[in-house]
């Protein structure tokens, strides 16, 4: 699906952006007006306009602050949330570049100045892990205890977006849920400069922990979600702790080994590190795409080169754990997935316990990575899912 840009990355970023219009995270005719003004496959472009959209509304929102319209106001600041993410999205070649950390905390504190106004409870929660605390979101309807879907992220979300991304569509069926980011990803990378690990499963254990402390949780009844790269994640953490009623890899993933793009190049070459690097780094001027993945790399896992990166990221595979998972697991696909082509089925065909297959097309619109720009769709589907799994789970007896 193309959308205004050649570049696919640029398109896909832009439907991703515009995708959480549903959710009260864009409008439609603000997206496009900005991605005319961008030069194609240029980041500083991408971040000058997005940037420039995310303050003018902003602005807005404070006007309406002022006026006591409190619906604007929230509106306005979950718009210019989403596009100060978006705008800093591009900004990770350079760590030291002073305008991730600004645009990225210009989108946490507008949607968290969102949070209190809205119509439900939004808690900010710090979630004891390892000697420090992991930063997440929770949100529920009442006091009384109710299934939770817990959500987290991939290679590059950030804790706010999740909001949009599931947040709102479990509260509006009944579900509390929490959102939290881990190692490598939003303020745990940007603040505390923890990186990725593959044992996810010492990260998912204290914040079920965490959940089991609450009344409004039922216990009995915690499910999970991970969302891109966290569709190795979730399954990971799945696969050792098993307090888990259920289980959603969107997309699935068996491996995230950035080795695999060694294959890119010539073979005897890519046994030299220095070599190896070389020959990314010229790939990478070529393709936006690629500068992307190893540029976000590089800042989340804290490696310096290209080899220092692949070699970090090879434990992370789920060959010989995926049938370690007991809870039932529910494997999304997008059928043109750009980013992790094959990895579905992969997964699937690994798994042991109760699983279900849920493939995404293009007839339907839901055929880009994690279906964005069908999220509606989506979320109708996965939740019939989960619903029918939770309604299987008995109470117990009072």
């Amino acid at each position: 699906m193309k959308l205004i840009f050649q570049d696919s990355t640029f398109s896909f970023e832009l439907l991703r952006t515009m995708s959480y219009a549903a959710f009260g995270g864009a409008d439609v005719g603000e997206c496009l007006a900005t991605a005319y003004r961008i030069k194609e496959g240029d980041f500083e472009s991408w971040h000058t306009e997005w940037y420039t959209t995310a303050n003018r509304i902003q602005a807005l929102a404070a006007e309406s602050m002022k006026l006591g319209e409190r619906v604007s106001a929230r509106e306005g600041l979950l718009r210019a949330s989403n596009y100060y993410r978006t705008a800093e999205f591009f900004l990770h070649g350079n760590p030291d570049d002073p305008r991730l950390l600004d645009t990225w905390g210009k989108s946490r504190k507008a949607f968290r100045e969102a949070t209190a106004l809205m119509d439900f409870s939004v808690e900010q929660v710090e979630i004891p892990y390892e000697g420090i605390t992991l930063p997440g979101y929770f949100y529920h309807l009442n006091q009384e205890p109710k299934p939770v879907l817990i959500i987290h992220g991939g290679y590059d979300s950030t804790g706010e977006e999740l909001y949009f991304g599931g947040a709102l569509a479990a509260l509006q069926r009944g579900y509390n849920c929490l959102t939290f980011e881990g190692p490598g990803q939003g303020a745990v990378i940007r603040e505390q400069a923890i990186p990725f690990r593959h044992d996810w499963e010492h990260v998912l254990s204290p914040v079920i922990d965490y959940l089991q402390s609450r009344p409004e949780v039922d216990p009995a009844k915690i499910s999970l979600m991970g969302i891109s790269m966290g569709g190795y994640l979730a399954p990971r953490a799945a696969a050792f702790e098993h307090r888990l009623a259920a289980c959603i890899a969107n997309d699935g993933l068996l491996d995230f080994q950035v080795g695999a793009l060694k294959g890119l190049v010539d073979k005897e070459q890519a046994e030299h590190p220095d070599s190896l690097n070389r020959l990314i780094e010229d790939l990478m001027k070529k393709n936006t795409n690629m500068r992307w993945a190893i540029e976000n790399g590089l800042f989340t896992f804290k490696a310096s080169t290209f080899s220092e990166l692949a070699d970090k990221t090879e434990p992370f595979t789920l060959e010989g754990v995926a049938q370690n998972i007991q809870c039932p697991m529910l494997v999304c696909e997008a059928e043109n997935d750009h980013f992790f082509q094959g990895q579905p089925q992969k997964l699937y065909e690994a798994l042991t316990c109760e699983k279900t297959y849920m493939r995404f097309t293009a007839e339907e619109g839901g055929e880009e990575h994690c279906h964005f720009g069908a999220l509606q769709l989506f979320n109708q589907r996965v939740f019939t899912w989960l619903d029918e799994v939770m309604s299987r789970i008995e109470c117990p007896a009072v």
